[in-house]
């Protein structure tokens, strides 16, 4: 339609209609037919309000096509309107346009990602199964290795810093003091090892002491000692006041193939245990001679603990409880199938469709609006 003055908004309102119909013809053809079939899903159906981008295209392509008819009438005379569009034609601009709808369609499909084809995969979760256990006795209320947390709140968070750094791993815990219980039955879900431990705290034990004896059967009986799995335990605690029977413990532990690893939470020198009410402190702990209570770390209990145990020692400081030292350990200890799960996978083909949406809008880019490309007159020039 060369030397035309202006656009046909007719034929390029039945280019519109035609787009449309051509696309969602053979879009809802194909989605009904593949639909039938149980192997056939869209990964991300919510990419499927792309869509209404549709309409603001077309409104789009409307304005800008409307915008150079105008444009022509009033900035030129009839010989000079031809000139100015000389070499254009309504079907240059219907087809960029068809190209362009059609490449954006396309372009949206590939973003919802079918898949067609359901495959039986078996994924396995490998790991070691572990349990922690705290002291929550009075003593872990000093205050010896920071001014602001106490040995039980430093341990606490280690803790919390271990679950996000273990990998396929199970754990639980046990807490105690003068006897002991499992407070977190061992599970792979480290949001309610979590969770439990914020609810740690010294006035859990109403009896007082350092049992780690019980504290390591008690380990003990939450593992399953005959599934295969490797095992370890961690004793954190300051080491005072233990009662009899935790050697003999680690040994029967290291017996059943458990490593146990130990963290001392204190210093030598000592503290006296501060007393609080509220976030108010009332005074220090004192005997029943009237004497200031002061708790010290009992490093070497914890560190025959630990070589019985065939496991490591590291003490606190600040802080640091030596986390990276014992994640070294614990890697060192094979890894076992903890659980094995059968799920489906379904096979990509948003590859299909987004290359047919590229080539679509190459050819887009190609085609010039008007030969000899003196003017651009809509959205859909080059």
């Amino acid at each position: 339609m060369a030397g035309s003055k202006k656009y046909s908004i007719a034929v390029l309102t039945s280019v519109v209609f035609l787009a449309e119909i051509v696309f969602w013809l053979i879009t809802l053809s194909a989605y009904y037919a593949l639909s039938a079939d149980s192997e056939f899903r869209l990964e991300n159906e919510s990419s499927l309000y792309f869509f209404a981008v549709i309409p603001v295209v077309i409104i789009f392509y409307y304005y800008f096509s409307i915008r150079g008819n105008i444009s022509i009438k009033r900035l030129s005379d009839q010989h000079l309107s031809g000139n100015i569009t000389k070499g254009a034609s309504n079907w240059r601009v219907g087809l960029k346009y068809f190209l362009f709808r059609m490449g954006i369609g396309f372009l949206i499909i590939a973003l919802c990602n079918p898949q067609y084809g359901k495959t039986e995969v078996e994924g396995k979760s490998e790991g070691i199964e572990l349990m922690i256990a705290l002291d929550v006795s009075n003593s872990m209320l000093a205050r010896d290795l920071s001014d602001s947390r106490t040995r039980l709140d430093i341990a606490k968070l280690a803790i919390e810093r271990l679950t996000k750094k273990l990998h396929g791993d199970k754990i639980g815990i046990v807490v105690f003091a003068g006897s002991a219980y499992t407070q977190l039955p061992i599970t792979s879900d480290y949001n309610a090892a979590k969770l439990f431990l914020s609810g740690v705290n010294t006035g859990m034990m109403s009896a007082q002491g350092t049992a780690v004896s019980a504290a390591i059967d008690e380990c003990l009986n939450a593992f399953d000692l005959e599934n295969g799995t490797n095992k370890a335990i961690i004793v954190i605690s300051d080491g005072e006041n233990h009662e009899q029977g935790a050697i003999e413990s680690a040994s029967f532990a290291k017996e059943q193939g458990v490593q146990i690893h130990t963290i001392g939470m204190g210093t030598i020198k000592g503290t006296p245990i501060e007393l609080y009410r509220g976030d108010r402190k009332t005074g220090v702990k004192k005997d029943q001679d009237g004497n200031t209570v002061i708790t010290k770390l009992n490093e070497d209990f914890l560190v025959e603990i630990s070589k019985i145990g065939k496991g490591t020692y590291t003490r606190a400081n600040k802080t640091n409880v030596g986390l990276n030292v014992l994640l070294d350990e614990l890697k060192k200890i094979n890894k076992t199938v903890l659980s094995k799960d059968r799920f489906l996978t379904y096979e990509d083909h948003f590859q299909s469709y987004l290359a047919i949406a590229m080539i679509l809008l190459l050819i887009y880019l190609l085609i010039p609006i008007n030969s000899n490309r003196n003017v651009e007159l809509n959205l859909f020039s080059e």
